[in-house]
């Protein structure tokens, strides 16, 4: 058996905060290239190494201890950039694979759920946009604390259905898993 999470010191929370950061603007990088179109047919590729990377970083994220705030009151922090145009550009591009069906719970016999993944990714890149400002702004620990809330209740799940709909693009690609034309995206 593991030892328990103990709690982080200081510096290994900057560290994290940091690698989080690196990655949280790859990703929202890679949205914007895509969103563009000058990813080409490289695009889904491109989002599946990416959300797999933040997949990882939450991972670091709910893996350790609560990131507990001296204070209740978030530090006020400029609106996030609207990322609707990113939203709208990840929709045209990915038109053909934009919509899939995922399964809220493999235990219940509810049904899959339709989502979009031009959905996903940009509410993703909204929640990891605010941890940036408070990264940017030097509050660190007030990033971890945004990305680890926001990554239990909100992009974690979406960056898992998002990277098992991406991953099926692939296979589907790859292996012609499918009897039908698959998209070349």
């Amino acid at each position: 058996m593991s030892e328990p999470i103990t709690a982080v010191e200081p510096q290994e929370d900057l560290e994290l905060a940091t690698d989080v950061a690196r990655d949280a603007r790859s990703f929202l990088e890679t949205l914007e290239l895509v969103a563009s179109g000058a990813a080409g047919a490289q695009a889904v590729a491109l989002l599946l190494l990416d959300v797999a990377q933040m997949c990882v970083a939450g991972a670091h994220l709910g893996a350790r201890t609560d990131v507990i705030l001296d204070s209740n009151v978030e530090p006020g922090i400029d609106a996030a950039p609207d990322l609707d145009a990113v939203r709208e550009g990840l929709a045209e591009q990915l038109d053909p694979v934009d919509g899939y069906l995922e399964v809220f719970d493999p235990y219940a016999d509810d049904p899959p759920v339709p989502y979009r993944m031009s959905d996903d990714l940009a509410d993703m890149g909204q929640d990891l946009m605010r941890g940036l400002q408070h990264y940017d702004d030097g509050r660190a620990r007030e990033a971890l604390w945004w990305w680890q809330f926001t990554y239990l209740n909100s992009w974690g799940g979406s960056a898992g259905a998002a990277l098992r709909a991406l991953q099926s693009i692939v296979a589907h690609v790859r292996l012609d898993a499918a009897t039908e034309d698959v998209p070349d995206v």
